[in-house]
């Protein structure tokens, strides 16, 4: 965990004469999480997620984008004094506004200063780019936690990452908003790619009929594919370990719920990129999207 925070802390106090673009051979995944409607358990999962790919010796930053709804510290049961505001308004640096979480998982806070991050100036912006790389050139995966739904900043942030995880439950209304959130993003100019988890279901074959629902109208009506990635389990220890404030896998370690994260974990890790060739990626392939206007 010391380990960790001074890896970043290092990264990047470095010299300001040091070129950080040219410290680090490789450029971190942007990921983000999102979902049609609330109360799918989106945020739980990126949480756990996160946890089990870092237990996989991967190196992840969570950013918790939800303007409205920011709550990835209060499932941990921690709390941040600084979050993106102090960075944008240069009060801080961005390894001031890191914490780390549960199991020594950095992560970013939100709340105030995510609605600022859509009205900055083109110097703002560069700034802006300039912290995260610093971090992100140290890091194999960077999760975004988006809000619920199809507001303006969630489609910022599911348009300019490398690819997407749509999170939906077996329930009707999940499973139409799921699809609404698919066909406005594939709108998009060069869309970016999802994947598929399906929530709270009761075995495998209830993932498949939920999966099957959503891909088959993406294939038809929007000539494009949906793979599915896997489901999580119903499971009371869910809510258990939300009551405790300890994430699920490392509260109930060997429960349903767990076991099934861990799984998708190794798969995600196993399958190839969704990304098409020449696709630029990381963050500068994140800040060059999120330029692009999104309607």
């Amino acid at each position: 965990m010391k380990d960790q925070a001074a890896s970043l802390r290092s990264l990047v106090s470095a010299p300001s004469g040091v070129d950080k673009t040219q410290r680090s051979g490789r450029s971190s995944k942007i990921l983000t999480i999102a979902s049609g409607k609330g109360g799918v358990g989106k945020s739980n999962f990126t949480l756990n997620f996160a946890l089990a790919l870092q237990t996989l010796g991967r190196k992840v930053l969570v950013f918790d984008a939800d303007i409205g709804m920011a709550n990835i510290d209060v499932l941990m049961g921690t709390s941040s004094p600084y979050n993106l505001y102090h960075l944008l308004y240069r009060q801080k640096s961005i390894q001031e506004i890191i914490q780390l979480g549960a199991n020594g998982l950095p992560y970013i806070a939100g709340g105030s200063g995510m609605k600022e991050l859509f009205s900055l100036s083109d110097r703002d912006l560069e700034f802006f780019a300039e912290q995260v790389e610093m971090v992100a050139q140290e890091m194999d995966y960077v999760i975004f936690d988006t809000g619920a739904g199809l507001s303006r900043e969630n489609m910022k942030f599911i348009g300019a990452a490398d690819e997407c995880m749509i999170i939906t439950t077996p329930e009707p209304t999940s499973i139409t908003d799921a699809y609404a959130l698919v066909k406005v993003m594939h709108g998009q100019e060069n869309a970016t790619p999802f994947r598929m988890v399906v929530n709270r279901v009761e075995n495998e074959q209830e993932s498949e009929q939920v999966a099957d629902k959503i891909a088959g109208v993406a294939k038809r009506f929007l000539q494009t594919d949906i793979p599915l990635l896997g489901y999580v389990s119903e499971d009371p220890n869910v809510v258990k370990a939300v009551k405790r404030q300890v994430p699920y896998s490392l509260a109930y370690p060997h429960s349903k719920a767990s076991r099934d994260i861990q799984r998708l974990a190794l798969r995600y890790l196993a399958e190839p990129a969704v990304n098409e060739a020449g696709t630029l990626t990381g963050i500068r392939g994140f800040m060059k999207k999120w330029l692009r206007k999104t309607t």
